[in-house]
Protein backbone atom coordinates (compact mmCIF):
# COMPACT_ATOMS: atom_id res chain seq x y z
CA UNK A 1 0.00 0.00 0.00
CA UNK A 2 1.25 2.89 -1.23
CA UNK A 3 2.25 5.41 2.26
CA UNK A 4 1.44 8.68 0.76
CA UNK A 5 -1.51 9.10 -1.16
CA UNK A 6 -2.59 11.93 -1.37
CA UNK A 7 -5.48 14.42 -2.90
CA UNK A 8 -5.37 17.96 -3.35
CA UNK A 9 -2.24 18.52 -0.92
CA UNK A 10 -1.07 21.26 0.85
CA UNK A 11 1.94 22.56 -0.62
CA UNK A 12 5.24 22.78 0.96
CA UNK A 13 6.74 25.86 2.45
CA UNK A 14 8.10 27.21 5.54
CA UNK A 15 6.14 25.78 8.77
CA UNK A 16 4.61 28.57 11.28
CA UNK A 17 6.13 28.86 14.22
CA UNK A 18 9.74 28.34 12.84
CA UNK A 19 11.92 30.51 14.01
CA UNK A 20 13.12 33.66 10.92
CA UNK A 21 16.87 33.69 12.04
CA UNK A 22 18.71 31.65 15.07
CA UNK A 23 17.96 34.50 17.62
CA UNK A 24 14.91 35.75 16.60
CA UNK A 25 11.26 34.65 16.00
CA UNK A 26 8.90 36.23 13.47
CA UNK A 27 5.74 36.92 14.85
CA UNK A 28 2.62 34.79 12.73
CA UNK A 29 1.46 37.20 10.34
CA UNK A 30 -1.89 35.94 10.27
CA UNK A 31 -4.04 35.81 6.84
CA UNK A 32 -7.23 35.48 5.86
CA UNK A 33 -6.49 31.89 5.03
CA UNK A 34 -4.96 29.32 7.66
CA UNK A 35 -3.64 26.12 6.33
CA UNK A 36 -5.66 23.72 8.59
CA UNK A 37 -4.63 19.46 8.74
CA UNK A 38 -7.58 17.92 10.28
CA UNK A 39 -6.25 14.17 11.59
CA UNK A 40 -9.47 12.07 11.90
CA UNK A 41 -9.36 8.40 13.62
CA UNK A 42 -9.20 5.68 10.83
CA UNK A 43 -12.16 3.31 11.90
CA UNK A 44 -14.60 5.45 9.83
CA UNK A 45 -15.15 7.17 6.76
CA UNK A 46 -15.52 10.95 6.55
CA UNK A 47 -18.74 11.12 6.45
CA UNK A 48 -19.66 8.11 7.75
CA UNK A 49 -21.89 5.62 5.83
CA UNK A 50 -24.39 5.05 8.81
CA UNK A 51 -23.48 5.69 11.74
CA UNK A 52 -20.75 8.04 13.36
CA UNK A 53 -21.18 11.26 15.33
CA UNK A 54 -18.00 11.93 15.68
CA UNK A 55 -17.21 11.63 11.90
CA UNK A 56 -20.31 13.51 10.96
CA UNK A 57 -18.87 16.43 12.63
CA UNK A 58 -15.56 15.91 11.37
CA UNK A 59 -17.60 16.54 7.73
CA UNK A 60 -19.05 19.25 9.12
CA UNK A 61 -16.12 21.28 10.33
CA UNK A 62 -13.70 20.09 7.54
CA UNK A 63 -16.63 21.65 5.23
CA UNK A 64 -17.07 25.10 7.12
CA UNK A 65 -13.50 25.64 7.45
CA UNK A 66 -13.21 25.35 3.76
CA UNK A 67 -16.35 27.51 3.20
CA UNK A 68 -14.77 30.25 5.22
CA UNK A 69 -11.62 30.71 3.31
CA UNK A 70 -9.46 27.94 4.93
CA UNK A 71 -6.97 25.55 3.32
CA UNK A 72 -7.90 22.12 4.66
CA UNK A 73 -6.32 19.03 4.71
CA UNK A 74 -8.28 15.98 5.74
CA UNK A 75 -6.14 13.15 7.20
CA UNK A 76 -8.84 9.91 6.90
CA UNK A 77 -9.43 7.28 4.86
CA UNK A 78 -9.30 6.73 1.20
CA UNK A 79 -12.87 5.81 0.79
CA UNK A 80 -14.32 9.23 2.48
CA UNK A 81 -15.94 11.45 0.44
CA UNK A 82 -16.05 14.89 2.07
CA UNK A 83 -15.12 17.16 -0.68
CA UNK A 84 -12.14 18.90 0.67
CA UNK A 85 -8.41 17.68 0.02
CA UNK A 86 -7.50 14.54 1.44
CA UNK A 87 -4.65 12.44 3.01
CA UNK A 88 -4.53 8.65 3.43
CA UNK A 89 -2.94 5.68 4.15
CA UNK A 90 -5.48 2.91 4.40
CA UNK A 91 -7.99 2.40 0.95
CA UNK A 92 -10.95 1.76 3.38
CA UNK A 93 -12.04 2.59 6.59
CA UNK A 94 -10.42 0.02 9.28
CA UNK A 95 -13.52 -0.42 10.89
CA UNK A 96 -15.36 0.05 14.49
CA UNK A 97 -13.89 -2.56 16.56
CA UNK A 98 -12.42 -4.84 13.98
CA UNK A 99 -8.61 -2.70 14.01
CA UNK A 100 -5.76 -2.49 16.57
CA UNK A 101 -4.19 0.09 18.32
CA UNK A 102 -1.08 0.13 15.60
CA UNK A 103 -3.60 0.78 12.75
CA UNK A 104 -4.28 3.69 14.57
CA UNK A 105 -0.56 4.40 14.84
CA UNK A 106 0.37 3.96 11.47
CA UNK A 107 -2.12 6.03 10.31
CA UNK A 108 -1.22 8.94 12.54
CA UNK A 109 2.26 8.91 11.36
CA UNK A 110 1.32 8.96 7.37
CA UNK A 111 -1.25 11.91 8.82
CA UNK A 112 1.23 14.18 10.43
CA UNK A 113 3.96 13.55 7.86
CA UNK A 114 1.42 14.80 5.31
CA UNK A 115 0.48 17.53 7.48
CA UNK A 116 4.47 18.50 7.70
CA UNK A 117 3.37 22.47 6.01
CA UNK A 118 0.15 22.89 7.29
CA UNK A 119 0.05 26.36 10.25
CA UNK A 120 -1.93 24.32 12.45
CA UNK A 121 -2.94 20.28 13.17
CA UNK A 122 -6.45 19.80 14.98
CA UNK A 123 -5.99 16.28 15.92
CA UNK A 124 -8.84 14.10 16.71
CA UNK A 125 -7.18 10.42 17.62
CA UNK A 126 -5.78 9.36 20.71
CA UNK A 127 -2.29 8.32 20.08
CA UNK A 128 -2.05 11.66 17.52
CA UNK A 129 -1.31 14.05 20.37
CA UNK A 130 1.59 11.47 21.31
CA UNK A 131 3.34 11.48 17.72
CA UNK A 132 2.89 15.54 17.45
CA UNK A 133 6.43 15.33 19.85
CA UNK A 134 8.19 14.16 16.98
CA UNK A 135 7.42 17.57 15.69
CA UNK A 136 8.07 19.93 18.06
CA UNK A 137 7.67 22.81 14.75
CA UNK A 138 4.56 22.27 14.16
CA UNK A 139 1.37 23.51 16.40
CA UNK A 140 -1.21 20.94 17.21
CA UNK A 141 -4.59 21.22 18.83
CA UNK A 142 -6.61 18.14 20.25
CA UNK A 143 -10.12 17.22 20.62
CA UNK A 144 -11.26 14.72 23.36
CA UNK A 145 -14.37 13.30 22.03
CA UNK A 146 -15.15 10.30 24.89
CA UNK A 147 -15.18 10.98 28.11
CA UNK A 148 -12.46 12.23 30.77
CA UNK A 149 -12.71 8.82 32.58
CA UNK A 150 -10.36 6.40 34.55
CA UNK A 151 -8.62 5.45 31.48
CA UNK A 152 -7.85 8.84 29.54
CA UNK A 153 -7.14 11.57 32.50
CA UNK A 154 -4.03 10.58 33.16
CA UNK A 155 -3.16 10.62 29.28
CA UNK A 156 -5.17 14.20 28.47
CA UNK A 157 -3.24 15.13 32.09
CA UNK A 158 -0.22 14.73 30.65
CA UNK A 159 -1.25 16.28 26.90
CA UNK A 160 -2.66 19.00 28.32
CA UNK A 161 1.14 20.50 29.65
CA UNK A 162 1.52 20.54 26.02
CA UNK A 163 -0.56 21.25 23.86
CA UNK A 164 -4.56 22.75 23.72
CA UNK A 165 -7.04 20.16 24.63
CA UNK A 166 -10.99 21.04 23.33
CA UNK A 167 -13.64 19.79 25.56
CA UNK A 168 -16.79 19.18 23.39
CA UNK A 169 -19.41 20.78 26.65
CA UNK A 170 -18.86 22.08 29.70
CA UNK A 171 -20.33 18.40 31.70
CA UNK A 172 -17.02 16.98 30.27
CA UNK A 173 -14.77 19.73 31.11
CA UNK A 174 -16.27 19.60 34.31
CA UNK A 175 -14.97 16.03 34.58
CA UNK A 176 -11.26 17.06 33.15
CA UNK A 177 -9.49 17.42 37.08
CA UNK A 178 -6.04 18.27 36.45
CA UNK A 179 -6.54 18.34 32.50
CA UNK A 180 -6.22 22.28 31.55
CA UNK A 181 -8.94 22.69 29.03
CA UNK A 182 -8.04 25.35 26.20
CA UNK A 183 -11.77 26.28 25.22
CA UNK A 184 -15.09 23.96 25.04
CA UNK A 185 -16.04 24.17 22.07
CA UNK A 186 -20.24 22.47 21.12
CA UNK A 187 -20.29 20.24 18.03
CA UNK A 188 -22.26 22.08 15.05
CA UNK A 189 -25.20 20.75 12.35
CA UNK A 190 -25.70 21.82 9.16
CA UNK A 191 -28.85 22.44 8.89
CA UNK A 192 -29.19 22.62 5.38
CA UNK A 193 -29.00 18.88 5.56
CA UNK A 194 -31.30 18.77 8.14
CA UNK A 195 -34.65 20.27 7.14
CA UNK A 196 -36.91 20.84 9.21
CA UNK A 197 -40.00 17.92 9.40
CA UNK A 198 -43.60 18.28 9.90
CA UNK A 199 -43.62 15.49 12.30
CA UNK A 200 -47.44 13.85 12.50
CA UNK A 201 -45.69 10.42 12.01
CA UNK A 202 -47.26 9.02 15.44
CA UNK A 203 -44.42 7.36 15.91
CA UNK A 204 -41.31 8.09 18.99
CA UNK A 205 -37.68 7.64 17.46
CA UNK A 206 -34.83 6.19 19.09
CA UNK A 207 -31.46 6.64 16.95
CA UNK A 208 -28.18 5.41 18.08
CA UNK A 209 -26.76 2.28 18.56
CA UNK A 210 -27.37 -0.91 20.46
CA UNK A 211 -25.79 -0.14 23.66
CA UNK A 212 -27.12 -0.12 27.45
CA UNK A 213 -25.62 3.56 28.19
CA UNK A 214 -28.09 4.69 25.15
CA UNK A 215 -30.56 2.28 26.41
CA UNK A 216 -33.18 1.91 23.56
CA UNK A 217 -34.59 -1.01 25.68
CA UNK A 218 -35.69 1.59 27.86
CA UNK A 219 -37.14 3.70 25.57
CA UNK A 220 -39.39 0.73 24.05
CA UNK A 221 -40.55 0.30 27.58
CA UNK A 222 -41.03 3.71 28.30
CA UNK A 223 -43.01 3.78 24.83
CA UNK A 224 -44.55 0.84 25.55
CA UNK A 225 -46.26 1.71 29.09
CA UNK A 226 -47.37 4.87 27.66
CA UNK A 227 -48.94 3.19 24.81
CA UNK A 228 -46.64 5.26 21.62
CA UNK A 229 -45.33 3.58 18.84
CA UNK A 230 -41.43 3.82 18.77
CA UNK A 231 -39.33 2.71 15.60
CA UNK A 232 -35.38 1.80 16.72
CA UNK A 233 -32.64 2.61 14.11
CA UNK A 234 -29.07 1.40 15.73
CA UNK A 235 -25.96 0.13 14.63
CA UNK A 236 -25.55 -3.32 15.97
CA UNK A 237 -22.23 -4.57 14.27
CA UNK A 238 -20.34 -4.94 16.90
CA UNK A 239 -20.35 -8.73 19.00
CA UNK A 240 -21.06 -6.50 22.18
CA UNK A 241 -23.68 -4.60 20.62
CA UNK A 242 -25.33 -7.82 19.33
CA UNK A 243 -25.31 -9.77 22.34
CA UNK A 244 -26.78 -6.90 24.21
CA UNK A 245 -30.00 -6.90 21.45
CA UNK A 246 -30.68 -10.45 22.01
CA UNK A 247 -30.75 -10.11 25.59
CA UNK A 248 -32.40 -6.78 26.06
CA UNK A 249 -34.21 -5.29 22.76
CA UNK A 250 -35.33 -8.29 21.22
CA UNK A 251 -37.95 -9.69 23.51
CA UNK A 252 -39.47 -6.15 23.70
CA UNK A 253 -40.22 -5.82 20.00
CA UNK A 254 -43.48 -6.30 18.57
CA UNK A 255 -46.10 -4.63 16.09
CA UNK A 256 -45.70 -1.39 18.50
CA UNK A 257 -41.84 -1.88 18.71
CA UNK A 258 -40.04 -2.11 15.46
CA UNK A 259 -36.18 -2.17 14.62
CA UNK A 260 -34.84 -1.09 11.67
CA UNK A 261 -31.46 -1.75 11.45
CA UNK A 262 -28.76 0.92 11.08
CA UNK A 263 -29.67 3.72 8.84
CA UNK A 264 -27.93 6.51 6.45
CA UNK A 265 -28.20 9.58 6.13
CA UNK A 266 -30.87 10.49 4.16
CA UNK A 267 -32.89 7.74 5.98
CA UNK A 268 -32.33 9.29 9.69
CA UNK A 269 -33.36 12.93 8.32
CA UNK A 270 -36.45 11.07 7.15
CA UNK A 271 -37.42 9.33 9.74
CA UNK A 272 -36.84 12.41 11.93
CA UNK A 273 -38.27 14.65 10.16
CA UNK A 274 -41.95 12.51 10.28
CA UNK A 275 -40.57 11.66 13.91
CA UNK A 276 -43.08 12.97 16.74
CA UNK A 277 -40.60 13.26 18.92
CA UNK A 278 -36.70 11.42 19.79
CA UNK A 279 -36.88 9.32 22.59
CA UNK A 280 -33.14 9.34 24.10
CA UNK A 281 -33.34 8.01 27.50
CA UNK A 282 -29.07 7.81 28.00
CA UNK A 283 -27.94 6.61 31.06
CA UNK A 284 -24.18 7.43 30.95
CA UNK A 285 -22.59 11.03 31.03
CA UNK A 286 -22.35 11.08 27.15
CA UNK A 287 -19.80 14.16 26.14
CA UNK A 288 -22.38 15.76 23.44
CA UNK A 289 -24.68 13.65 21.98
CA UNK A 290 -24.96 14.48 18.28
CA UNK A 291 -28.33 12.79 17.49
CA UNK A 292 -29.83 15.30 20.03
CA UNK A 293 -28.99 18.25 17.89
CA UNK A 294 -29.71 16.66 14.51
CA UNK A 295 -33.33 15.90 15.74
CA UNK A 296 -33.24 19.48 17.20
CA UNK A 297 -32.26 20.77 13.94
CA UNK A 298 -35.24 18.58 12.00
CA UNK A 299 -37.80 20.17 14.57
CA UNK A 300 -38.41 17.13 16.37
CA UNK A 301 -38.68 17.46 20.84
CA UNK A 302 -36.25 15.34 22.55
CA UNK A 303 -36.87 13.51 25.51
CA UNK A 304 -33.81 12.51 27.33
CA UNK A 305 -32.35 12.29 30.94
CA UNK A 306 -30.52 14.85 32.51
CA UNK A 307 -27.06 12.79 32.01
CA UNK A 308 -24.29 14.24 30.21
CA UNK A 309 -24.03 17.47 28.44
CA UNK A 310 -27.99 16.71 27.29
CA UNK A 311 -28.99 19.53 29.31
CA UNK A 312 -26.79 21.84 27.62
CA UNK A 313 -28.62 20.91 24.36
CA UNK A 314 -32.13 20.09 25.49
CA UNK A 315 -34.09 23.28 26.99
CA UNK A 316 -36.70 21.79 29.48
CA UNK A 317 -40.07 22.47 28.72
CA UNK A 318 -39.01 24.63 25.31
CA UNK A 319 -37.30 22.06 22.64
CA UNK A 320 -38.69 18.77 24.94
CA UNK A 321 -38.26 17.22 28.36
CA UNK A 322 -35.34 16.29 30.65
CA UNK A 323 -36.23 14.02 33.12
CA UNK A 324 -34.30 11.72 35.43
CA UNK A 325 -36.63 8.59 35.68
CA UNK A 326 -38.23 6.40 32.87
CA UNK A 327 -41.94 7.17 34.58
CA UNK A 328 -41.39 10.62 34.32
CA UNK A 329 -40.01 10.88 30.89
CA UNK A 330 -42.83 8.57 29.87
CA UNK A 331 -45.48 11.07 31.25
CA UNK A 332 -43.86 13.61 28.79
CA UNK A 333 -45.01 11.78 25.68
CA UNK A 334 -48.35 13.15 26.43
CA UNK A 335 -47.29 16.84 26.55
CA UNK A 336 -45.85 16.55 23.16
CA UNK A 337 -48.26 19.70 21.60
CA UNK A 338 -46.78 22.16 24.19
CA UNK A 339 -43.58 21.54 22.08
CA UNK A 340 -43.63 24.05 19.21
CA UNK A 341 -41.15 22.24 16.26
CA UNK A 342 -39.95 25.72 15.31
CA UNK A 343 -38.31 26.48 18.61
CA UNK A 344 -36.15 23.23 18.23
CA UNK A 345 -35.09 24.00 14.98
CA UNK A 346 -34.47 27.71 15.63
CA UNK A 347 -32.41 26.33 19.11
CA UNK A 348 -30.38 24.47 16.66
CA UNK A 349 -29.75 27.15 14.52
CA UNK A 350 -28.92 29.63 16.96
CA UNK A 351 -26.11 27.46 19.46
CA UNK A 352 -24.97 25.02 17.32
CA UNK A 353 -24.92 25.61 13.62
CA UNK A 354 -21.70 25.01 11.89
CA UNK A 355 -20.46 28.63 11.54
CA UNK A 356 -20.36 29.30 15.48
CA UNK A 357 -18.49 25.83 15.44
CA UNK A 358 -15.83 27.05 12.86
CA UNK A 359 -15.68 30.38 14.20
CA UNK A 360 -14.64 29.43 17.34
CA UNK A 361 -11.81 26.83 16.25
CA UNK A 362 -10.57 29.18 14.19
CA UNK A 363 -10.10 31.96 17.19
CA UNK A 364 -8.84 29.02 19.16
CA UNK A 365 -6.28 28.36 16.36
CA UNK A 366 -5.15 31.83 15.95
CA UNK A 367 -5.13 32.37 19.98
CA UNK A 368 -2.20 28.45 19.39
CA UNK A 369 -0.21 29.98 16.76
CA UNK A 370 0.23 33.06 18.52
CA UNK A 371 1.54 31.67 21.70
CA UNK A 372 3.34 28.68 19.42
CA UNK A 373 4.75 31.96 17.96
CA UNK A 374 6.20 33.25 21.19
CA UNK A 375 7.45 30.52 22.14
CA UNK A 376 11.13 29.63 22.93
CA UNK A 377 12.26 29.69 19.37
CA UNK A 378 9.55 27.65 18.32
CA UNK A 379 11.16 24.32 19.88
CA UNK A 380 8.30 23.77 22.77
CA UNK A 381 4.93 23.48 22.45
CA UNK A 382 2.41 26.20 24.09
CA UNK A 383 2.24 25.88 27.70
CA UNK A 384 5.29 23.85 27.77
CA UNK A 385 8.13 24.53 30.37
Amino acid sequence: MDPCKQTGALPRRALAGQPAAETTIRPVAFRRALRIAIVAPPWLSIPPRGYGGTENVLDSLARGLQAAGHEVLLCTTGDSSCPVPTSYLFETAVGVGTGNGLDEIRHVIHSYEAARDADIVHDHTLTGPLEAAAHPHLPVVTTNHGPFDGALIGLYRALGERLPVIAVSHHQASTAAGVPIAAVIHHGVDMANFPAGAGGGGYALFLGRMNAGKAPHVAAEIARAAGYPLRIAAKMREPAEKAYFEAKVRPLLGADVTYLGEVDREAKVELLGAADCLLNPIAWPEPFGMVMLEALACGTPVLTTPWGAAPEIVLDGEVGFVRAGAAELGATLARLGEIDRAACRARAESHFSVDQMVAKHVALYEETLATFSLSSLGASRPGAA
